[in-house]
């Protein structure tokens, strides 16, 4: 599994940003692409057509359930897991949650795609920003569930172990 950031401009220049913790531990198997509404990123939309691509996005964030009898929405926890496999690339909207619904709501190409949830008992530790959802993890926290729930628990670690620093640091 690769993860892409779909990034909000201003992202790039927020301290309380996360999703550059998830590009220094995963390495190639992440990237970042930043998010245009009026020019979206070709290579982007050449992945979404040509490989099984998911957005992680909450659940209660989208009415949409299914198209054509296809199931629109997968919830990934501990039992189902396996579920990740389906996928090659899981988009991540990096930005808050007020500018991830805008650009959820204004890029066509990702209502398409197969939404992806995490069921999770994880409350977030994330301290930095106001006007959270309830049951929201930042980006730093997704990918490390999303790791974890790949079994891949040395990037995990790694990850969460930096996301704890990088909390602690920014969060006095």
């Amino acid at each position: 599994m690769k993860i892409i950031l779909l990034t909000h401009q201003r992202e790039l220049d927020r301290k309380s940003n996360t999703g550059q913790l998830v590009l220094d531990v995963m390495g190639l198997a992440a990237r970042q692409v930043i998010w245009d509404r009026v020019n979206p990123d070709e290579t982007l939309l050449s992945l979404i057509e040509q490989t099984k691509v998911g957005l992680l996005f909450p659940e209660s964030e989208t009415d949409e359930k299914e198209v054509g009898g296809q199931p629109r929405q997968v919830c990934i926890d501990e039992s189902n897991k396996a579920a990740l496999a389906e996928f090659e690339y899981l988009i991540i909207i990096d930005a808050t949650w007020q500018e991830a619904r805008k650009i959820y709501n204004r890029s066509v190409y990702l209502r398409a795609l197969t939404k992806v949830s995490l069921s999770h008992s994880m409350k977030s530790s994330f301290r930095l920003r106001r006007n959270q959802i309830d049951g929201g993890l930042c980006t730093a926290e997704c990918v490390g569930l999303l790791l974890s729930y790949s079994d891949q628990m040395q990037l995990t670690n790694k990850l969460m172990r930096k996301w704890q620093c990088f909390n602690s640091n920014h969060s006095q």
